[in-house]
């Protein structure tokens, strides 16, 4: 999986915030279709790219015209981890509700909605230091 060029680190930080919102309202209502397209945006971004995830095409359209230029670029490669490990959550929410098991339905939401508004409200990126940490600790490749 190519990381993808660097973004503008705004553009996540609003992602974050629309995905608070959404994982609140499913925690409220648990409605699973509307988790089931969490996920599908989650997917999108771990693993097609940040840059055609819904969230980011909306923050390009609407938002940043409205923003002056980014003052610094971030790296992709934690910011598609993350997107992967919501994915994963999302995943196993949208199981347990859709399947009847709502306690994990509810756990596995709150986990992903815990992480999003950590991004949202305080711009730290969970999945990203988890991402530095492997990465860290992670044995170096063998250069040829």
């Amino acid at each position: 999986m190519s990381a993808g060029p660097a973004v503008d680190p705004r553009g996540p930080r609003f992602a974050a915030i629309v995905t608070t919102v959404v994982l609140a309202v499913v925690l409220v209502t648990q409605w699973w279709p509307l988790l089931a397209l969490q996920t599908v945006v989650f997917a999108i971004g771990a693993f097609v790219g940040l840059k055609p995830a819904p969230y980011s095409v909306l923050y390009r359209l609407v938002v940043a015209p409205r923003l002056g230029p980014p003052t610094e670029r971030e790296d992709a490669a934690p910011l598609r981890f993350a997107q992967a490990v919501g994915f994963v959550f999302a995943l196993v929410g949208t199981i347990g509700f859709a399947t009847g098991v709502t306690p994990l339905g509810v756990v596995a939401t709150a986990f992903a909605l815990f992480a999003a508004f950590l991004n949202a409200a305080f711009n730290y990126c969970l999945g990203c230091q988890v991402y530095l940490l492997i990465k860290r600790f992670s044995p170096a490749r063998a250069s040829s």
